[in-house]
């Protein structure tokens, strides 16, 4: 017989979080949502409680353990993992080995590489659902990364609760939560210990300049971070939408090349203006574009005195009379635009 743990205030908050998801997303009864479990307190804690709601909502409930292979005896902690899940009533829990290349960092690599698996289990078996284990904390981090990096309101607007087929129910919550949830209920998580290294930009944001923060300005840090997160993407929404109105307005486009009247453009506010040159440049592959980028480009609108055509990574931006245009030198997927 099951021994179920008594029903702690960690224990309900994580499973509230899990089953009001379910909710907004509307998953119907019968259809499937896995979850993204590494093991660690998050993501063990959130497919508990997904475990544990699943069956109350009529739906069926699976995980995908994503193997990087980036650490000794990781296909140990897999199999591990994937015991415990099993234990939990979870089905099917898959485990998927991915190999992490260079492109962008190790943790972008794998970041790459763990969305790439998941999405293929995701469409092997027909989840409508995938839950990610991100918390509060992380959210801070991301805000903090963002801001260090100059990176903008998107990257300040942090993570979605709701992205595609992503969930992330855990964002009002902390990673403290999240562990208290695992001692709860009497489960034992790992401890990566690439959340130790240093060498990562997030590790010495979580171990060094939270706590500092938090010590100098006083406790609620990380929660004012994330409500920030919360107000940029709010604004993000409506800029975002005004912009995409804006591009398709404005931008035409052939097979290597997108370009927009000069008048037109120049009336957009400087917000809008930014945003639809960096959905040129997203349209277009650029590589990587920065704030420097969409500066150079506006001289062409607001500055022009003849000067030559620029060339950003990927893309060679010119002015010719009246109109400016963006060329790559890749060809445009149909419909790209």
């Amino acid at each position: 017989m099951t021994i179920r743990p008594r029903l702690t205030p960690a224990i309900a908050d994580v499973r509230r979080a899990v089953r009001e998801s379910l909710e907004q997303a509307s998953v119907a009864e019968g259809q499937l949502v896995l979850v993204a479990c590494s093991g660690g307190a998050d993501s063990l804690a959130l497919a508990a409680a997904l475990a544990f709601e699943a069956p109350r909502a009529t739906i069926r409930a699976g995980a995908v353990i994503v193997d990087h292979q980036m650490q000794s005896g990781s296909a140990e902690v897999a199999a591990k993992v994937a015991d415990q899940l099993i234990n939990l009533g979870l089905d099917p829990v898959l485990i998927k080995t991915v190999s992490v290349g260079n492109t962008g960092g190790p943790e972008a690599a794998a970041r790459d590489a763990r969305y790439e698996a998941l999405n293929a289990a995701a469409d092997e078996f027909g989840a409508v659902a995938v839950l990610l284990g991100h918390t509060l904390d992380d959210q801070a981090e991301t805000v903090l990364l963002g801001l260090a990096r100059g990176s903008g309101a998107r990257s300040l607007q942090g993570m979605a609760s709701v992205s595609g087929r992503y969930l992330r129910p855990m964002l009002a919550l902390t990673r403290q939560t999240t562990e208290a949830f695992c001692t709860d209920s009497d489960l034992s998580f790992w401890l990566d210990p690439m959340n130790q290294d240093e060498h990562y930009a997030r590790v010495r944001v979580r171990k060094n300049l939270l706590p500092t923060l938090e010590a100098e300005l006083g406790p609620g840090v990380a929660s004012a971070l994330a409500r920030t997160a919360d107000q940029f993407r709010e604004d993000e929404e409506v800029l975002s939408a005004l912009a995409e109105s804006a591009y398709s307005e404005l931008v035409s486009t052939d097979s290597k090349s997108l370009s927009l009247p000069v008048d037109g453009f120049k009336n957009l506010s400087l917000a809008l203006r930014h945003r639809v040159l960096a959905r040129c440049l997203e349209v277009l592959a650029a590589p990587t574009f920065a704030r420097v980028h969409i500066l150079a480009v506006d001289d062409l609108v607001d500055r022009w005195h003849g000067q030559k055509p620029l060339t950003l990574p990927g893309v060679r931006v010119e002015r010719l009379g009246d109109r400016i245009t963006l060329t790559t030198t890749k060809t445009l997927k149909p419909g790209a635009c």
